[in-house]
């Protein structure tokens, strides 16, 4: 089972929408911290507190290229992430199956009132 602790930050880099935003830009390649800029009406420190947060968080990663210091995606959080999900999935997966059970056989029982009625 994951750490709850690395769940708690991962969780709490993920909570905000621009951070969002700029993880689903960097599943597109390497960007540096202007380029991520780009789409928001913030100042350049403004997405660098984000993207510490998210570098903390390890969702994100900064390599060197001279003078380009490109930010890229470290997706190994989610992988805990999907991880603590799955027990939750299973959950909602066997109401479901449970629910579509009981509407078959509410289905079969409706049918069966019909050709008893003809």
């Amino acid at each position: 089972m994951p750490d709850v602790d690395t769940l708690s930050v991962t969780f709490a880099a993920l909570a905000d929408p621009t951070r969002r935003a700029v993880l689903a830009r960097l599943r597109q390649g390497e960007a540096t911290v202007t380029q991520l800029a780009e789409p928001f009406d913030m100042s350049l420190p403004a997405v660098s507190r984000h993207l510490k947060v998210l570098e903390r968080a390890g969702l994100v990663s900064k390599g060197r290229d001279a003078q380009w210091r490109p930010c890229r995606l470290d997706a190994a959080p989610l992988r805990e992430v999907d991880e603590w999900v799955k027990g939750y999935r299973a959950y909602f997966e066997d109401r479901y199956d449970r629910l579509a059970a009981q509407l078959a056989e509410r289905d079969t029982d409706h049918d069966t009132e019909h050709t008893e009625e003809s």
